[in-house]
């Protein structure tokens, strides 16, 4: 598996940076069309991504660094080597969340609804960036045996073939959460259910629950102690999600015209 997709002249070009960027401008375009639905300009979404897209990568640089310290601070010239791998999405997220609440205030845009939008996007591009893994062939699960894999087009299951062993696809198995929660999402907020905050609330329980799950079945996972980082954030994702989700219970209705 060749991580890199072609080279211009001495750079070359990873396949996990253009699914990356494929996924942003996915997002972008699902963001811009779904604004307009609801009276945004489209230029308020590529002023935010401005600002919070390396915002957020810092975060998931620096969260990885974070609780790989003991390394880092033994090799600091690899602290700003990410293209030697070591991004933790919940710590883009952390930082994107912080960001989104500075720009939405800034901006006086009403918060529950842009995060709706946001939410979606946010899964979009999440999605796309999995495969990225898949190229690398990195954040997979523990290993199986090949009839385990029988059910996978050829492809990712050789992908998934690394030093003799076959390891669970976890990063398909995290793709396909994400779209499903992306369509879920997508369902109930141009259903009568709507209440705005519950794309939120759906985006926060629904893609924790796959993750805690997945995670847990990974061998990359970061640590505290004996637990796994990543599952006691989903575990507080949920809980916060839970807690939008009850605010929006005395909220009105939507009107669809």
């Amino acid at each position: 598996m060749d991580p890199v997709a072609f080279s211009i002249g001495p750079l070359p070009v990873r396949w996990y940076g253009i699914l990356i960027v494929t996924g942003i401008i996915l997002g972008l375009i699902y963001l811009i069309f779904q604004g307009k639905k609801e009276g945004y300009d489209s230029e308020v979404w590529l002023d935010f991504l401005l600002i919070a897209l390396p915002l957020g990568f810092i975060g998931a640089r620096l969260y990885y660094v974070i609780f790989n310290l003991d390394f880092f601070m033994n090799n600091p010239d690899q602290i700003i080597n990410v293209r030697g791998g070591g991004l933790a999405i919940h710590g883009g997220i952390l930082v994107g969340l912080i960001v989104t609440f500075v720009f939405i205030s800034k901006k006086k845009l009403p918060v529950l609804k842009t995060l709706d939008l946001l939410a979606p996007a946010v899964l979009i591009a999440k999605a796309l960036g999995r495969w990225g893994n898949f190229f690398n062939q990195e954040a997979y699960g523990f290993e199986v045996t090949a009839e385990t894999l029988s059910w996978l087009p050829e492809f990712i299951k050789e992908g998934m073939f690394i030093q003799g062993a076959y390891y669970h696809p976890t990063f398909l198995y995290q793709s396909l959460w994400n779209i499903f929660i992306f369509l879920l999402i997508f369902i109930l907020v141009n259903s009568k259910f709507y209440r705005p905050g519950r794309g939120l609330a759906c985006y926060l329980i629904g893609y924790s629950i796959g993750r805690f799950y997945i995670e847990g079945m990974r061998l990359d996972s970061l640590y505290l102690g004996g637990l796994r980082i990543a599952q006691l954030v989903s575990g507080a994702m949920i809980i916060a999600g839970i807690a939008v989700f009850y605010y929006t219970l005395n909220k009105k209705p939507k009107i669809k015209n």
